[in-house]
């Protein structure tokens, strides 16, 4: 089954099989629900990828994540109202948001980053 997955361009779907597999022989998925998870592992393992090559295309000289965020480095900053402005709802309604304040407290982070 490889070399015909491979032949289509379903690489992230070969590498996914096994696993699908066997959860759809644990949970007795019908091959509706097998097909449309096959499906789904697929067009994840394709938007990780790209987002893997764009994320190497920037070279970025170093990844953030809001995980690894120092909250320590700016104890005037509510970690509550960080992390609900990170699921991005303000975009969905239109609402503005703006980080000010005096150079050095971390609006940017960019002291972080080699020169």
């Amino acid at each position: 089954m490889q070399p015909q997955l491979k032949q289509l361009g379903l690489t992230q779907l070969e590498q996914a099989l096994p696993q699908l597999f066997e959860t759809a022989r644990q949970e007795q998925w019908t091959y509706e629900q097998f097909l449309k998870q096959a499906i789904a592992a697929e067009i994840e393992g394709r938007d990780r990828r790209a987002a893997e090559r764009r994320l190497s295309a920037a070279h970025l000289p170093v990844v953030k994540t809001l995980e690894a965020f120092d909250f320590s480095f700016q104890p005037g900053l509510c970690e509550r109202l960080l992390w609900e402005l990170a699921d991005l709802s303000f975009v969905q309604s239109a609402t503005n948001v703006i980080f000010w304040g005096p150079p050095g407290t971390g609006k940017t982070r960019s002291t972080d980053y080699p020169h």
